[in-house]
């Protein structure tokens, strides 16, 4: 209610919109292949990217993916290139923005591209021809992709213009949407009613261990009833039937960010964490799990490194002749746009690669499914 009267301009716009979607007033259109998006009606902090990575790795592992092109089609937050444009192995952060790089880096084999209009880019991933044809082939940097046969949309869920086959929807565990506000009073950027919208919602970043018990609390704070806990569906307000699953993110073996390291860095006693991303309080306990944490460098999400950032590492560094570097994955892609990162750093820099995973294996298989259905 506090929404709809100190926001209510920003509520109703919001409103208005949506019932222009709705109602046909403004056209929502498929794409010609199978599309899933995966995104989140808060800003930042959802796990888009390790989960737009589960539904790759899920993809990659079925026998009736076998010969299909899987695609991801993002809008490449804060990159500098322009229109459409093909992310490669060798791309910069800054010309491809650091999640779409990192998905390429870890995904060789997947297509993967950026572009803000969303539909115009699925356009050109399902039919290259139509890029190599348009005016805007010109600005795109690496035009030669197969066609695709499957394309992941990270982050469309509020891209109207564009109707998924299935629409996924993250929420945080820790900040459930139902006690939330629109910004600038809370991190809704969407309204809360847009849930219903979903066709699977994942409940991300839960305690690697949740009983049924708190997992009804969840599924009645969503509205849903006549849930069944074998198929992990139920009814929505409006009669939509939702599919409710519960991840966590999983931390990997650390590895290195730069090919120079010193690996023995890696089994030090004490460590220096510096990150620039939403919320790297997880990260934090983690690694307090395995070394002394002597330093904690904070930077702003999708930070853009400079000369004076490296310096202030050096000097950290220098403080802490024996600690070992510590970063994220996202944070490691932007690191590698720096011209000059003295060798000191760069044989002491480690990233920390994370997963998301189910937390039971019948939800895994029922995620599985869903892909499978589409192929």
């Amino acid at each position: 209610m506090i929404d709809n009267i100190l926001l209510a301009p920003y509520y109703l716009i919001l409103k208005l919109r949506h019932f222009m979607y709705d109602h046909g007033i403004r056209k929502s259109v498929k794409a010609d292949v199978p599309t899933v998006c995966i995104g989140n009606i808060t800003v930042g902090g959802t796990g888009k990217t390790p989960h737009t990575e589960l539904a790759i790795r899920t993809l990659l592992s079925m026998k009736e993916a076998e010969g299909k092109n899987v695609a991801v089609l993002s809008r490449g937050y804060r990159r500098e290139s322009k229109g459409f444009q093909q992310v490669m192995e060798d791309s910069t952060a800054a010309f491809a923005g650091d999640e779409p790089l990192q998905i390429k880096r870890k995904y060789p084999q997947v297509t993967v591209a950026v572009d803000a209009r969303r539909v115009e880019g699925c356009s050109f991933l399902c039919h290259p021809d139509r890029l190599k044809a348009s005016r805007k082939h010109r600005k795109c940097k690496n035009r030669n992709f197969p066609a695709a046969d499957i394309i992941i949309l990270d982050d469309a869920f509020q891209h109207r213009a564009l109707k998924p086959d299935i629409n996924i929807l993250l929420i945080d565990c820790g900040r459930p949407v139902s006690q939330d506000h629109l910004i600038p009073l809370g991190r809704l950027r969407d309204l809360r009613s847009r849930t219903s919208a979903a066709d699977v919602v994942i409940i991300t970043k839960c305690p690697s261990f949740m009983d049924e018990k708190e997992k009804s609390g969840w599924i009645r704070s969503l509205g849903i009833r006549d849930f069944d806990t074998r198929t992990r569906t139920g009814k929505n307000s409006n009669g939509k039937t939702q599919t409710v699953l519960f991840s966590t993110i999983r931390y990997c073996e650390s590895i290195p960010v730069f090919p120079d390291v010193d690996s023995r860095y890696l089994y030090a006693k004490r460590a220096i964490l510096f990150s620039g991303i939403a919320n790297d309080t997880p990260l934090r306990s983690y690694l307090a799990g395995l070394y002394t944490v002597v330093r904690h460098i904070r930077f702003g999400d999708h930070h853009k490194f400079t000369a004076s950032d490296i310096r202030t590492l050096e000097s950290a560094a220098r403080n802490e002749p024996t600690a070992m570097l510590a970063t994220t994955e996202k944070d490691s892609q932007r690191l590698r746009d720096i011209g000059k990162i003295p060798e000191t750093l760069r044989k002491r820099m480690f990233q920390v690669p994370i997963e998301a995973v189910f937390l039971t294996d019948e939800e895994n298989v029922i995620f599985r499914n869903l892909l499978k259905n589409l192929l």
